[in-house]
């Protein structure tokens, strides 16, 4: 890949170094051209000093046949304007932004560019590392960390509910299901089996209540199925 990082600070640096060492191509940009120290003297890929959203300067850097950009720089402000051009008027699929306010970062998310919300990221490594990680107790996390997909505990009245009918219920979606061994993608006929292992996709701050509604009745039950 060719692979076009905004800012070269600690992170950009590191990110641009280890991508390098995998052996895709990289241009590095940064208004600050003592910032390129960081990236040795060895570096292999190209370094562009300039404004991160700047088109000019994201041509030098190779944006046009980039397949991915990362916006690391220390401005929120800065990280989201060159995301977004990167991806509105350059149509680079990978785009990814290092966003310190989590409440932006949810916003953004929503534009359909991941983020990395140094706030609620490094909370959780810490958490990680003190054996009481909320991803460990929960499953995966997208990276804003408000959607959450994990093995749910099911009540045996939720055996033959539908796919659909469980989440016209409970507000969540089956993602997929174990059964006999073997991953399933269920369709919205789908009915729950009694040894089914099932994996959910919930908003983050629905995980409780959700796991509350799973442990209690359904509406459709064993004889409604289809």
């Amino acid at each position: 890949m060719h692979v076009v990082v905004m800012g070269c600070g600690r992170v950009g640096s590191s990110l641009a170094l280890a991508l390098a060492r995998n052996g895709h191509s990289v241009a590095v940009v940064d208004r600050d051209e003592s910032a390129f120290r960081r990236l040795g003297e060895d570096f292999p890929g190209d370094q562009v000093r300039g404004v991160g959203f700047d088109q000019d300067v994201l041509r030098q850097a190779g944006i046009e046949r980039a397949d991915a950009f990362a916006a690391v720089s220390s401005g929120d402000n800065s990280n989201i304007i060159s995301a977004r051009v990167a991806r509105e008027m350059f149509g680079v699929e990978r785009v990814v932004a290092r966003i310190y306010d989590a409440k932006r970062a949810a916003v953004f998310e929503r534009l359909g560019i991941p983020t990395v919300a140094t706030v609620p990221w490094t909370t959780e490594r810490f958490m990680t590392a003190l054996g009481d990680s909320p991803e460990r107790k929960a499953g995966w996390r997208d990276p804003s960390g408000n959607v959450v997909v994990f093995q749910l505990a099911l009540s045996e009245s939720w055996v033959g509910t539908t796919s659909a009918g469980f989440q016209s219920q409970t507000g969540a979606r089956i993602a997929f299901l174990i059964r006999f061994g073997s991953p399933v993608m269920p369709e919205p006929n789908t009915a729950l089996q009694q040894e089914d292992q099932v994996f959910v996709a919930v908003p983050a701050d629905r995980v409780d209540e959700v796991k509350a509604m799973a442990a209690g009745p359904s509406a459709e039950g064993e004889g409604n199925a289809r």
